[in-house]
């Protein structure tokens, strides 16, 4: 069966940036929609990178930036609105992929407490029974958002580990046997994509800024950590965090 045809959308391109890192992040704690802050590493995360977004393409085009209404979403947003000098758009539409009886949680509660279904998100199988939202409801719901962007030349997305997975997956078409082709994006790291000839098409996916400067980056044993987790690369120059539960959604 032919999915339905995707609404055209108002941009011919599109920045997914997924925010900097919370305390839940290096614990490895689902976010889902509750709202963590950054922390010290995310903020600065946010202030390194929005100078290298504006600087792959952004000056000099007309710029739109929306953000999940969520904190550490607004937050990472709030770095390049301010060199862009542009207003920020929030929209609850943009919200992380809803986790659930799993928000609060670490990996390792999860998986003791809900042993089958956490294998079944591990294999990216359909999670039943743990409530909050399936993967079609999010992707609907941030297309919606999309379609009401203003007729720019770039629109920034800053969004969350698991919606910017559904983004992409609806954008280029991919069906649920192809879910998790792309690995997940690190915190404060982004996508590019670019509408030619009918389709969507990936740009760049998992950009970074780097390394942080010295003081400021991920330790080494908890980069070690990352490094080993389930569905975590390192993209991003090491500044993932340990475990990063929301990155795979």
């Amino acid at each position: 069966m032919t999915p339905p045809a995707l609404p055209e959308l108002p941009v011919t391109r599109l920045v997914v940036w997924r925010h900097g890192r919370t305390e839940w992040n290096a614990a490895g704690r689902f976010q889902g929609q509750l709202d963590p802050p950054l922390d010290d590493v995310g903020r600065a995360q946010a202030a390194q990178a929005a100078p290298h977004l504006v600087a792959a393409g952004l000056a000099g085009r007309s710029t739109a930036v929306i953000s999940s209404d969520l904190v550490r979403a607004v937050e990472t947003a709030r770095a390049l609105t301010a060199l862009l000098d542009v207003p920020l758009r929030q929209d609850a539409r943009l919200r992380e992929h809803g986790m659930g009886a799993w928000e609060g949680l670490t990996r390792e509660e999860v998986a003791e407490r809900y042993p089958g279904q956490y294998a079944d998100w591990m294999a990216g199988r359909p999670v039943r029974g743990r409530g909050g939202e399936d993967h079609v409801a999010v992707a609907d719901r941030v297309l919606a958002a999309l379609v009401e962007l203003p007729p720019v030349d770039v629109a920034v997305v800053v969004t969350h580990g698991g919606t910017s997975g559904r983004l992409l997956e609806l954008l280029l078409e991919l069906g649920p046997d192809h879910r998790r082709v792309f690995g997940p994006l690190g915190n404060c790291a982004w996508s590019e994509l670019a509408r030619q000839s009918g389709r969507w098409r990936l740009v760049r996916h998992n950009s970074s800024a780097g390394p942080l400067p010295e003081g400021l980056s991920v330790p080494p044993a908890e980069r070690l950590r990352a490094d080993r987790a389930p569905g975590v690369g390192a993209a991003d120059g090491g500044n993932r965090p340990a475990q990063d539960a929301d990155a795979v959604g």
